[in-house]
């Protein structure tokens, strides 16, 4: 069985692996053990100054006054940094690629959003002299009301905790209050169904806890360019986020990465780049800036909390007819990178299974927590969690084996997925029967006999149902949370995709122009084959269309002239909108 999905695959991927049980040696081995590996701290620089952080205590307030003279006065205190001396102080990370608006300040302004929020930067030439002149700054707060469920931060009254969304949801296409996904008629679904399992799943925030805290060192070069030693997971990310805050072009910063010290995704925020590089800037020396273990601990980032919602129509052989799953995600206080978690647990729903009728509402929602961040295959991980502990309670719930429930309801190569794609290059069912063999665990010769080749995309498997639409979360109308159907489109509908550029509010000069409304575009008036195969038998493999030579496509048409752009730095490709950006 193992060797027949080597076969499968041979032509897409290398399968002759032989290192599990083996004492290969790591290429980076050799520096670690002997400390020649050179990670971003180890770079010496003559008259380097430390930067350290004077953080809220409070989880929100309002910011009556700042009061640093006595900082500025302290022994080896160079400059004393407020949130007035930053170039340009609001910034979300996705803004590099035009999604989202500027949401989070590098140093707070009038008001903090989470305990540990940076107020003030301290530059001294010793870190002891930088820690002492921290203590002597003064800020007046005015405590305010925090939340810190996300449920809670949803409802109408909760109090604002980003202003820049004042509703605690992140705005999606200009349109929605969440990520939605709509196919087939799951209600309907629902009431046809012989049981209904529903469950609520809860993750926690997860500190990535990396050896080396985040940190960064930067020093002014003689050509007016500025040299940045950072431990960065995504070096050109942080660096088009510095030459934004700091208003710079791009090609005066010389990022150089290396060795990261541990990172698993808490490394991409760019938590401390931008005042290293301000610092330099301002002082015309060298700059450290490096959190320090509690720093890291309590202010640098987590992966988010998440809570999810499922719900399964089930029939009594197995089947799963209907899956809606609500989501929440724990942004934290700003934005980051929650937004696209979102987008990527949208995505995934309903998991590798061939369900009919599916519907999702993902949110991400603002409250008084640290902002939370990428790690470890976020916005994919806390779902596929939820989606495989609740298969276990379908699989529960009608007397059935968990390994059979999920051969039974697996994609095949053809079945439409839920996101309107067809499914290809499927291997969970082999996945399971090998590790069911592996395991020692009993299946039923049916169960066997599966594979993931035969059977998919057949009759209803592979066609676009009639889906049932809606309008609810429309922005500022929380009450359409609630609302019902406005619409079914007819089987086959596809669903034309956004601009790939979205504009929202406050968006600089630049982008592209405003997007319409999404609309809904009907397939061509056929009628697809309706012949309903049994769902578990084993169904011969369709036969392959003849092969018909390709026609040469017509030449490319000349490219439009590109719009001028205001944003600095060298043009760089998106891998999320496909297309090149300044």
């Amino acid at each position: 069985m193992l060797e027949m999905r080597k076969d499968l695959f041979a032509d897409e991927r290398d399968d002759n692996l032989n290192e599990v049980g083996k004492g290969s040696q790591r290429q980076d081995m050799p520096g670690h053990v002997t400390a020649r590996t050179r990670f971003f701290d180890d770079h010496a620089f003559d008259g380097l100054l430390h930067l350290k952080v004077v953080r809220s205590p409070h989880a929100h307030a309002r910011i009556r006054s700042i009061d640093i003279a006595a900082a500025a006065r302290a022994p080896g205190v160079k400059r004393v940094l407020r949130g007035a001396d930053v170039p340009v102080n609001k910034n979300t990370l996705l803004s590099l690629i035009n999604f989202g608006k500027d949401d989070e300040p590098t140093l707070a302004v009038s008001k903090v959003c989470y305990k540990g929020e940076p107020v003030v930067a301290i530059i001294a030439d010793t870190e002891a002299q930088a820690h002492a002149a921290r203590k002597l700054v003064r800020v007046e707060y005015e405590p305010l009301k925090p939340v810190f469920d996300v449920e809670e931060a949803l409802k109408p009254g909760a109090p604002v905790v980003n202003e820049t969304y004042p509703g605690n949801y992140f705005e999606y296409h200009e349109r929605f209050d969440h990520q939605k996904l709509r196919f087939g008629d799951v209600d309907a679904a629902f009431a046809r169904a012989d049981q209904v399992v529903e469950a609520r799943y809860q993750m926690s925030p997860i500190e990535h806890a990396p050896t080396e805290t985040n940190g960064t060192i930067a020093a002014p070069e003689h050509n007016d360019r500025y040299v940045v030693h950072s431990c960065a997971q995504g070096l050109f990310f942080s660096l088009g986020t510095t030459a934004k805050i700091l208003n710079l072009e791009s090609n005066r910063l010389h990022f150089i990465g290396g060795t990261v010290g541990g990172g698993f995704g808490g490394k991409v925020d760019s938590l401390t780049e931008p005042l290293a590089v301000l610092g330099a800037m301002l002082t015309g020396r060298p700059v450290r800036y490096v959190l320090d273990r509690e720093e890291e601990m309590l202010t640098g980032s987590p992966r988010g909390a998440e809570r999810i919602y499922v719900k399964d129509g089930v029939m009594r052989d197995g089947r799963i007819v209907a899956r809606h799953i609500r989501s929440y995600f724990d942004a934290g206080a700003y934005t980051r990178l929650s937004s696209y978690a979102a987008i990527k647990c949208t995505a995934h729903i309903p998991g590798p299974y061939s369900i009919p009728n599916v519907s999702s509402d993902v949110y991400v929602a603002y409250t008084n927590r640290c902002p939370s961040t990428a790690m470890r295959g976020f916005g994919v991980t806390a779902v596929d969690f939820a989606i495989e502990v609740h298969m276990d309670r379908v699989a529960e719930a009608v007397n059935m084996d968990p390994m059979e429930l999920r051969i039974l309801n697996a994609y095949r190569d053809g079945d439409m997925k839920a996101h309107r794609r067809v499914a290809k290059n499927t291997a969970l069912i082999e996945c399971v029967q090998v590790a069911a063999e592996k395991a020692g665990w009993p299946l039923s010769d049916t169960a066997r006999r599966q594979t993931s080749v035969a059977s998919g995309g057949a009759g209803e498997r592979g066609q676009i149902p009639a889906t049932v639409i809606d309008q609810r979360g429309q922005i500022g109308r929380p009450d359409t949370r609630t609302g019902g159907p406005t619409q079914t489109l007819p089987a086959g509908t596809t669903r034309i995709a956004l601009s790939k550029e979205p504009v929202m509010e406050g968006a600089r000069d630049g982008r592209a122009a405003p997007t319409q409304v999404p609309r809904y575009e009907p397939a061509p008036r056929h009628e697809p084959a309706r012949a309903q195969p049994p769902a578990y038998a084993p169904q011969p493999a369709p036969p392959a269309p003849s092969y018909q030579p390709a026609s040469p496509p017509p030449a490319p048409p000349a490219p439009a002239p590109s719009p001028a752009h205001t944003q600095h730095g060298a043009v760089r490709f998106s891998s999320v909108f496909g297309t090149r950006r300044r």
